[in-house]
């Protein structure tokens, strides 16, 4: 009999443990999120952009049937100097267009980021890596140039970084918004963050790659003798391919040769 109560009493004092466990834990992640919009909010710039975009983000969210919480996605496309941002929102499974916005100003040519110093805007998959609330451009979102692709195609020595999502218009490779369009995009990615978003995919392409596209672009002249150039559009053209046919971001793994593999 005293086993068996010894035993029933260590049940009943590890239950109530592991609950507890569970509670601290989910306590813990939610006090980290709600730190990191918090800690945003310290910034003049970040407070401001909050007093001016907060009820338009909501209104537009609303518009397009978005619940939050809600996590982002980005494309961007160099030719045709468009940003788009995608969101999907509680119990959603598919992204929806929120709206696309101008980019401001180019830099560079249509291909890869491979060098620094060589102006260009990158082309691949890519996520937000790093707010900014006091930018040299009023707010930034950094992305994480370079990947694990670029690291194997670029130069090894010298690839280039610090690359921007940002305001003001002008550029050096990065994506200008204007200070208007940067706080509104940034006051989203800090609720999509703040609520659990670890990271926010940004898919940077050379030009929309719709199969008729593609084919036009590959046959023009300045392109159609560069074999790897083409070979690197038709690799991240499959990416586009996938998120147009589900609208859900695909999954990919690089390999040895710095090439995206989509299963």
């Amino acid at each position: 009999m005293a086993s068996y109560k010894s035993k029933y009493l260590n049940t009943r004092i590890k239950y109530p443990l592991t609950v507890l466990f569970f509670l601290l834990l989910s306590a813990l992640f939610s006090c980290a999120a709600q730190n990191f919009k918090d800690g945003q909010k310290k910034y003049e710039r970040v407070r401001s952009a909050y007093t001016e975009k907060e009820q338009k983000v909501k209104t537009l969210l609303a518009s397009k049937h978005i619940k939050p919480p809600y996590k982002l996605f980005m494309r961007a496309f160099k030719q045709e100097a468009v940003f788009e941002l995608w969101a999907k929102g509680s119990g959603q499974s598919c992204f929806a267009l929120l709206k696309s916005y101008e980019i401001c100003a180019p830099s560079g040519e249509l291909g890869p980021k491979r060098k620094e110093g060589d102006l260009q805007v990158p082309e691949g998959f890519y996520h937000i890596n790093h707010f900014n609330p006091y930018s040299n451009f009023w707010l930034s979102l950094g992305i994480n140039y370079p990947n694990a692709s670029d690291r194997k195609l670029s130069d090894l020595k010298k690839p280039g970084g610090h690359i921007y999502i940002h305001g003001n218009c002008v550029t050096l490779g990065c994506i200008p918004l204007t200070d208007e369009v940067i706080k509104e995009v940034y006051v989203m990615c800090v609720e999509a963050r703040n609520n659990g978003q670890t990271q926010i995919p940004v898919h940077i392409f050379p030009f929309r790659m719709e199969a008729a596209n593609c084919k036009t672009m590959y046959a023009r002249s300045e392109y159609k003798s560069k074999a790897s150039l083409i070979a690197f559009w038709k690799n991240i053209a499959m990416g586009y391919e996938r998120f147009e046919k589900n609208k859900q971001v695909p999954t990919f793994t690089i390999n040895s040769k710095g090439s995206y593999v989509w299963p």
